[in-house]
């Protein structure tokens, strides 16, 4: 199954059981994370670590990026 069809199956159960979807764009995420829309991806993964008290960056970079996409989802909905 390709990563497209995933995405497909789980926003088509989410919009059958009523669960909000909530989408952000990379420069959102970047803004929201790091101030800046033009980050590069190692100073998402940076700022990441230093908001979530880490020691190291989170691996792989899918992890870093799923935390980056949550921090900015919790300073939207504030």
């Amino acid at each position: 199954m390709h990563v497209s069809e995933a995405r497909g199956v789980i926003l088509l159960a989410a919009e059958e059981r009523d669960i909000p979807i909530t989408e952000y764009t990379p420069n959102q995420v970047k803004q929201a994370v790091t101030g800046s829309g033009r980050a590069d991806k190692h100073q998402v993964q940076e700022m990441v670590r230093r908001l979530l008290r880490l020691q190291e960056i989170p691996r792989p970079d899918d992890a870093a990026d799923g935390l980056a996409i949550a921090l900015c989802h919790i300073n939207m909905v504030r």
